[in-house]
């Protein structure tokens, strides 16, 4: 099983693959728009990830205001998780991604690399960030089971 991770953009989406462990995340791909109601092409994109990898499931950032309500951008991934859902049959899973990009950017920074090329793959490293983060969860949700799959006392 693969899972898929998506940093939903104005023009852009940033694309990131689980390994078939669900431990790592890796940056595949961004696919770029001309405009931000033409998603044909980019759903289209998505679909041949999909059978590409065997993915069966996807985590979509959400991105939420700081003080955790839901603004505009977080209205349209909403909008875009369920144009997801009807073309894939996925389950699609909204995953809080506040200071994602912000951290992609950080992390860029410190490798040294230049501006142009930042502007080039900050989205997919912002997915891949959204999707480690599922990943994680995932594997602290394990964890704390125990082997009878009641939940430990904490």
């Amino acid at each position: 099983m693969r899972i898929m991770g998506l940093d939903y953009g104005s023009v852009t989406v940033g694309v990131a693959i689980s390994d078939e462990l669900l431990i790592t995340a890796q940056g595949i791909e961004t696919i770029r728009r001309k405009h931000e109601t033409k998603l044909r092409q980019t759903l289209a994109r998505i679909d041949e990830l999909i059978k590409e990898y065997a993915v069966e499931r996807i985590v979509l950032g959400y991105p939420k205001n700081m003080n955790n309500t839901i603004g505009e951008r977080a209205v349209k991934s909403e909008e875009f998780a369920e144009s997801l859902r009807n073309r894939t049959g996925l389950e699609v899973i909204l995953w809080d991604e506040r200071l994602t990009t912000v951290a992609a950017h950080q992390t860029l920074i410190l490798g040294d690399v230049r501006r142009e090329e930042r502007s080039q793959v900050v989205d997919k490293l912002a997915a891949v960030l959204i999707l480690q983060g599922y990943l994680d969860f995932l594997c602290n949700q394990k964890k704390m089971l125990d082997d009878s799959g009641e939940a430990k006392e904490l």
